[in-house]
């Protein structure tokens, strides 16, 4: 059941007696802006901690103790030309439980207070909690700096696209960060508030009369739904990037993006998830079996797709002496897929290993959810029997076909040496 409590704001009841908990989420969605990206991960950060009823983080874990441990937690990430601001919290399903309580109307009593009534003073937020959050959040920053894969990664990502949007990891940056203030961070939450686009997902055993009521009571005021394409395209060009960056490393990194120009649940989209499975995705990819296995080139080797931007990534660690003989490597395996050199038993281990995860998905709350969110936001549904149905479909031919279109844009190389 899906209904629109307000012009922007939709409430998703989703009752099945499959789960012994209830999922709520709520999913918040702006365009993607580099200026506002930080300001957003920090909120996911400053939120999760408190609210003026519960100041301490201790009285707010208190509280959701008090609730039979229930879990509760922010997050941030970005699709195509999108940006969302997520929470949510699993609550135990007080039908299954001796005792009678009211945990559901209370979990959502407690989602209420956290968003809409914030620990703020003299139009700011808490002046102890924002400056420790902010420390925080720029330790994190510094912990992504020595991991060196998601440093390389964000690297590759910063070189490959040209608008700065799309340069801007979903988490923001420091630099951004040391200009917010605790005032200027109420006032863009102020706005995020009244202008994203509001998503509200309740799943497990539940009732959705009781559920649509309590949802009436959180002020969300109405505001113009997002209606753009959530896909970004790259403009086209000719060139191949490549940057080398020195470090202090042991383990070099060698990362490659490719434009794909397909895009989720779009043509060719199937097709693309199975050579991708047969490249680079799974255990028996070429990458992994050739560049790790046969060759001992690289500690590890595999790709994966962005679906939102039309782009595939190829993530290595290596030696730094052996970058060349990777990159023919690798270059050769995506030939021989689109010369059509692989076999069908690959083409069937790869379907098989799709299919068993969107069952898996089915299995886990979160996952179900976020699938069916992304069905709400590109327009589009496949039940399970139907996704499945469109991995089987998948020929030979097409996976030789939506190979040939993929094109190498860019190299990052991280070394330890010149």
């Amino acid at each position: 059941m899906s209904i629109q409590l307000n012009e922007g704001v939709h409430l998703h009841v989703l009752p099945t007696k499959k789960y012994k908990t209830v999922r709520l989420v709520i999913k918040f969605r702006a365009p993607l802006k580099a200026e506002t990206i930080t300001n957003r991960a920090m909120l996911s950060s400053l939120l999760e901690t408190n609210s003026k009823k519960y100041p301490t983080q201790t009285e707010l874990r208190s509280t959701l103790a008090n609730l039979y441990g229930a879990s509760f937690g922010l997050s941030v990430t970005k699709k195509g030309t999108e940006h969302m601001f997520t929470v949510g919290m699993n609550l135990v399903n007080e039908r299954y439980l001796s005792e009678k309580t009211n945990i559901l109307n209370d979990g959502i009593a407690l989602l209420e207070e956290i968003i809409f009534n914030p620990n703020v003073a003299n139009g700011q937020f808490d002046e102890g909690t924002f400056n420790r959050e902010k420390e925080n959040l720029l330790d994190y920053y510094s912990s992504i700096y020595d991991d060196k894969q998601a440093y390389a990664s964000l690297s590759l990502q910063s070189l490959y696209f040209e608008d700065e949007d799309q340069k801007m990891p979903s988490i923001g940056t420091a630099e951004e960060l040391e200009k917010i203030t605790a005032t200027s961070l109420f006032a863009y939450y102020q706005k995020m508030l009244q202008e994203d686009t509001i998503d509200i997902y309740v799943l497990g055993d539940v009732d959705e009369n009781d559920i649509e009521l309590a949802f009436r009571k959180f002020p969300f005021t109405p505001r113009k739904k997002a209606t753009g394409s959530v896909f970004y395209q790259e403009p086209t060009r000719n060139n191949l990037k490549n940057e080398v960056e020195k470090q202090e490393v042991t383990q070099a990194k060698y990362n490659l993006a490719y434009e794909t120009n397909t895009y989720y649940l779009e043509k060719d989209y199937f097709a693309l998830q199975v050579f991708n499975g047969i490249f680079g995705g799974f255990p028996h990819s070429k990458l992994f079996v050739n560049v790790r296995e046969k060759e001992s080139l690289a500690y590890y080797a595999s790709s994966s797709l962005d679906t939102f931007r039309g782009m595939m990534t190829v993530q290595t660690g290596i030696e730094s002496a052996k970058v060349q003989q990777v990159s023919d490597i690798i270059s050769v395996q995506l030939n021989e897929v689109q010369i059509g050199n692989f076999e069908e038993e690959a083409i069937n281990q790869t379907k098989e290993m799709l299919k068993n995860q969107i069952l898996q998905s089915e299995d886990n709350a979160p996952a179900f959810i976020e699938r069916l969110y992304i069905y709400d936001i590109v327009g589009k549904n496949l039940s399970v029997d139907e996704w499945q149905a469109q991995v089987d479909a998948v020929t030979k031919e097409e996976i030789i076909a939506v190979a040939n279109k993929i094109q190498l844009k860019a190299t990052f190389f991280l070394t330890g040496e010149v």
